[in-house]
């Protein structure tokens, strides 16, 4: 039930009748009408855009199309009023039954209402974190980590096919430098004093990888040249940080559908094939590039290179996919790996990657493009840093994992729903503060706390409810829910869909949690008002039908909040301690 998406189908039924009548000219585009909530919640309850958008096609001024559309939406019995406003906005306010009606179909549909089919089961592919394999996870990767699994959990509740997808990049010289690592907390395993040389991995993470290669080989490795122990020890090494990366995302609830190794693309020709689908279209050459902006001619060694045309596809220049010595360029693996998703079937890909990435969005994108003949979107999130503070301070380095604080350090302080959600508290490009105190603090400034804490006060009525032998499976009297207060939290609600649905359409998991705080705030003020107002408590002494009804405000309050909560990943707290 999308009320907002309801009144959209009136206001277009409207149009029609006036085209009908003469009253606008035939031939319309009535695809930029909205109805939306007003950015003033004073105007009224929803607010249209029609005049506006049609006046230039339809050669009228707006004004004269707002008040004759008025005139006909006056006339739906669900609308009390409509203001036509500046120059032609269109302000309407919606009956109370109307909202009486959405805490009944919240109760009727339970968890499933605001579950949308945006999606119709389109297969959409949302690859995350995709951290090298060489240590724990740190804080970047845990905002990227929560992101990418809340956008996939939201498709999801949209309507989507969703596989979650984890790249492990393990292709790269990076785990020759773990094996390297490893290698050398082998050696001290065996007693051996050791030097950690710049550029290996010191972090105490490794000490038990080292201690367990020496149980299983015992000293078979020790004296012997890097060329008979540096595959095999590699291959452990991966192993043994995917174990450590799957018990990571593990503590903050995640599970991938999918780990695949770039490693898989090499010497299995599905680079050749996806380089030679690409020739096949004409987008590959040899070539020279031009100097990269910033560099002198005199600087720039100018070389033959094989070339993809990604500048045919949206691209600012044309992208080397082998280097001129023969060697594939890191770029290849990536285009191969994108390849085998648009060959899996996947209708929409999303990548989420780290704000470093940034430079590397328009040559992803012109590949897909280019290998799906534009048929394949892919949307690329970058999330942007995190800071940590304790105590108003920075947050100090990890010692175990050597450089950066760990994806644990953080759970470990405040555990998994805390994080998630905190994560959540700002658009995924925007730069995030983690203050682990604020994350803890138990007051309305802190959102995490504010939204279990509706949920927990709901909890309160209902264990009240039972001990007062209320019987809450009878159906309510939803017209005695009729004070302004209780109102404005039915109209909160009657958001979630809409908001479901826009928030899926953006690929904007943080829109929920802005929602279920505003919709938090809306039920705490409706509990202290309650304080001041006993009519407005949700147990009336004596009035069993009257408390149902009230009651019913609140259940339906929590339907949505632990919806919410569910598309975030974070548990409901049943009670606040």
């Amino acid at each position: 039930m999308n009320l907002f998406s309801d009144i959209r189908t009136t206001v277009l039924s409207a149009l029609e009748a006036m085209q009908s009548e003469g009253a606008l000219p035939a031939g319309l585009d009535f695809a930029n009408v909205t109805v939306e909530p007003p950015r003033d919640a004073s105007h009224g309850d929803m607010a249209s855009n029609a005049a506006m958008v049609l006046a230039k096609p339809a050669a009228m001024n707006p004004r004269v199309i707002a008040e004759a559309l008025a005139a006909h939406l006056t006339a739906d019995p669900r609308i009390e009023s409509v203001e036509v406003a500046g120059p032609g906005f269109l302000n309407m306010r919606l009956s109370v039954t109307l909202w009486q009606g959405v805490l009944a179909k919240i109760l009727d549909q339970g968890a499933d209402f605001g579950r949308a089919d945006t999606g119709q089961g389109k297969k959409v592919n949302v690859e995350y974190v995709s951290a090298n394999p060489t240590g724990p996870l740190h804080v970047g990767h845990t905002r990227g980590a929560v992101f990418g699994d809340a956008l996939a959990s939201l498709l999801d509740y949209a309507g989507y096919a969703v596989t979650r997808e984890y790249y492990i990049n393990d292709g790269g010289a990076q785990v020759d430098v773990l094996a390297r690592s490893v290698y050398l907390r082998y050696q001290e395993a065996h007693g051996q004093e050791v030097a950690f040389e710049d550029g290996t991995y010191p972090g105490d993470y490794l000490i038990p990888v080292g201690k367990a290669l020496k149980e299983k080989v015992g000293d078979a490795y020790l004296g012997k040249p890097e060329s008979e122990w540096l595959l095999e020890i590699r291959e452990y090494a991966t192993e043994a940080m995917m174990d450590l990366i799957r018990a990571d995302l593990a503590s903050l609830g995640i599970k991938m559908d999918v780990f695949y190794s770039e490693k898989s693309l090499y010497g299995t020709g599905r680079i050749e094939a996806a380089i030679a689908a690409l020739k096949d279209k004409g987008l590959i050459y040899e070539g020279v590039l031009e100097p990269p902006k910033g560099k002198k001619p005199e600087d720039w060694e100018p070389r033959e290179q094989t070339l993809f045309k990604s500048t045919e596809h949206g691209d600012d220049v044309d992208r080397p996919v082998m280097k001129s010595d023969g060697a594939w360029t890191y770029f290849a693996p990536d285009i191969a790996y994108h390849y085998d998703k648009v060959m899996r079937g996947f209708d929409m890909l999303i990548d989420v990657f780290g704000a470093d990435h940034g430079g590397y969005v328009k040559r992803m994108k012109a590949a897909v493009s280019a290998l799906s003949d534009g048929k394949v979107p892919l949307d690329v999130k970058l999330t942007q840093l995190v800071k940590l503070y304790k105590n108003g301070e920075p947050f100090k380095m990890s010692k175990r994992a050597g450089t950066f604080v760990t994806l644990r350090d953080v759970v470990d302080q405040v555990g998994p729903g805390a994080t998630r959600f905190h994560m959540l508290t700002r658009k995924n490009d925007a730069p995030l503060d983690f203050d682990f105190d604020k994350v803890l603090e138990q007051s309305k400034d802190n959102p995490v706390f504010y939204v279990q804490y509706a949920n927990a006060r709901v909890n309160s009525v209902l264990r009240k409810a039972e001990a007062a032998g209320l019987d809450l499976r009878a159906a309510p009297d939803l017209s005695q829910i009729s004070h302004e207060a209780e109102i404005n939290v039915a109209k909160k609600l009657a958001e979630w869909p809409r908001l479901v649905e826009l928030a899926a359409r953006t690929n904007e998991p943080h829109r929920i949690a802005f929602y279920l705080f505003d919709l938090a705030s809306e039920f705490h003020a409706l509990w202290n008002r309650g304080n001041d107002l006993p009519e407005l408590r949700f147990l009336q002494d004596g009035e069993d039908a009257t408390s149902v009804a009230k009651i019913a405000l609140a259940r339906s309050v929590q339907v949505v909040i632990c919806a919410g909560l569910g598309i975030l990943g974070v548990e409901p707290v049943e009670e606040m301690r």
